[in-house]
């Protein structure tokens, strides 16, 4: 499976993006799928994940109530809305497939990853 994310981009503080992360196939499994984020000089970090039929969602808490997971089955693709977007959120984002259903936390839950996109926020 290969991961196609897109969406990033340079947007000023308070200001919004949607990211896309697509699918090349569905997979056998019902995966959730994650989105983690890494800053320059930073370990990647979990924002947000979606199970299957996108009836449980798990968020960071850093972008808790700023940032919507949501998923479209039927074109093999997820998305983050990101709303009042802060410097800190300024990173490369990635997409990763789950091993499993459940949405995790850890990268260790997740099988295939994307290349990843890049947000700047600017203040």
């Amino acid at each position: 499976v290969q991961l196609q994310a897109s969406g990033g981009g340079l947007v000023q503080a308070g200001g919004s993006l949607r990211l896309s992360c697509t699918a090349s196939k569905r997979t056998s499994s019902n995966n959730a799928v994650g989105w983690f984020r890494q800053a320059p000089g930073k370990e990647r970090v979990f924002v947000a994940a979606i199970s299957w039929r996108g009836g449980s969602t798990v968020y960071a808490d850093s972008v808790k109530g700023r940032f919507t997971i949501s998923r479209d089955n039927s074109k093999n693709t997820v998305y983050l809305q990101m709303n009042n977007l802060k410097d800190d959120d300024t990173a490369t984002y990635y997409c990763a497939v789950g091993r499993g259903s459940y949405p995790g936390r850890a990268d260790r839950e997740y099988l295939y990853w994307g290349q990843g996109t890049q947000v700047t926020v600017s203040s």
